[in-house]
């Protein structure tokens, strides 16, 4: 599953699961790359929906909708200013994130025909989002990433939101697994879990 998935969408479900399952072993593998999970012997996998495989069985997993946001840290907005549009970014400083394969995505703002996508100049470029974060943290540059990453520093007064007319909103992840093969019983149950919790958040 997706880093993000495993440090700030997992956690909570895996307690409540295996509490109601103390028989069950869980194993996970946080990966950012594609891998197929079947022949790399898991009985599912966790990605976002346009990722997913056609003749998989996808379910929900975690909140339905997550956010990309931007910021910096105080010291770096005083220094060089406070970005008023993405294409301010050009003239900054920035921290970017590279996969394992090589890949550095460029960066959309806003949603549908309105979105801007941009690849700014990057002070830092690292595969490790503990990493980015310091740096950010540190000044030097602006992080644009998940909001689940962001929002212990913001919320600790270390980064400051900017940008926030352009905060790009897309759907949660999903559970997939194979249909066409008969489904463990540790997997049916957590399925039947997660199918449950989405009815208990529809229903508040």
């Amino acid at each position: 599953m997706p880093t993000v998935v495993a440090r700030a969408v997992l956690p909570p479900l895996v307690g409540r699961f295996l509490k109601m399952h103390p028989a069950i072993n869980i194993e996970v593998a946080a990966e950012d790359g594609f891998i197929d999970v079947l022949a790399a012997g898991f009985d599912a996998g966790v990605r976002y929906e346009e990722r997913v495989e056609k003749d998989m069985i996808a379910i929900p997993i975690g909140p339905r909708v997550q956010r990309y946001i931007t910021a910096a840290a105080p010291d770096y907005l005083a220094r060089h200013g406070v970005p008023e549009h993405p294409r301010d970014l050009l003239e900054h400083a920035n921290i970017r994130h590279r996969f394992q394969n090589g890949i550095a995505l460029a960066w959309e703002f806003g949603e549908d025909d309105s979105a801007i996508n941009l690849a700014p100049p990057a002070t830092v470029v690292a595969n490790s989002i503990d990493l980015e974060i310091a740096a950010a943290v540190d000044g030097l540059g602006v992080i644009r990433t998940f909001e689940e990453f962001l929002m212990p520093e913001i919320e600790a007064g270390r980064l400051v939101p900017i940008l926030e007319p352009w905060t790009t909103s897309f759907p949660g992840p999903f559970l997939y697994y194979a249909g066409r093969r008969h489904l463990p019983a540790p997997l049916r149950a957590f399925v039947n879990f997660l199918k449950a919790e989405q009815r208990q958040h529809a229903e508040r």
